[in-house]
């Protein structure tokens, strides 16, 4: 952690295990693939989408926002190096399950589970993978994903692997901030700075609880009143 890596000297370890013209076929390839995983998480955002709009009929809308993205071929490819997997098309298709990524942040921590519900009950949905890293803690606590998801073609049809991140909005503020911090500083990060971010996890989690009894509360009043 705490390390960028250099895109130059990734390059050249990597044309180390493999000819310059099967290197340039693989980009090739990686940049041709990233349309199949978009479409992928097109058809995961449509159903996201489709729930948020469906939840502004009841009292509380379960979705706060809704972000996405796909990993550059130079991320990808830093990956499989780091990971030690075989540099090939079909590698990186069994390998990696965050190539198409989907973060869902919601208010609260039970919103996380009724949406993570609502979505993996759709039956064309398959679910590869699932981490509840809010029961069984992580430092910046998340519910996790993989969903393979149909992607009709032309001529045929494509199972695509996203991963889904459920986040509540203190969740999402504390990662994004850990990750200017590990990621972006040119060295390693003190043990001093990592204790601190630990107890930032901490209070965020315990406001995230804090939060969540204060909404059960004003709800329950609410429905008192109705």
């Amino acid at each position: 952690m705490g390390q960028i890596y250099n895109s130059k000297k990734l390059m050249d370890d990597i044309a180390r295990l493999q000819s310059s013209h099967d290197l340039i076929e693989l980009l090739s390839g990686i940049q041709q693939s990233m349309a199949i995983y978009e479409s992928g998480i097109q058809e995961v955002l449509t159903k996201l989408e489709i729930l948020q709009r469906d939840a502004r009929f009841s009292k509380h809308n379960p979705i706060e926002s809704i972000k996405s993205r796909v990993k550059s071929p130079m991320s990808i490819l830093e990956k499989m190096h780091r990971k030690g997997f075989p540099i090939s098309l079909e590698s990186i298709k069994t390998n990696l399950n965050d190539i198409a990524g989907i973060r869902v942040i919601c208010p609260f921590i039970e919103d996380i589970y009724t949406v993570a519900d609502m979505l993996t009950r759709q039956d064309d949905l398959k679910v590869l993978e699932k981490k509840d890293y809010i029961q069984n803690p992580k430092p910046n606590g998340y519910y996790h994903l993989v969903l393979s998801v149909p992607v009709f073609l032309s001529d045929h049809k494509e199972l695509v692997r996203v991963e889904v991140q459920l986040r509540t909005i203190a969740m999402d503020f504390w990662a994004s901030l850990e990750h200017q911090i590990h990621y972006k500083a040119s060295h390693e990060v003190p043990d001093c700075v990592v204790g601190e971010l630990r107890e930032c996890a901490d209070i965020i989690s315990q406001t995230d609880q804090r939060m969540q009894r204060l909404s059960k509360q004003i709800r329950c009043m609410e429905d008192k009143k109705d």
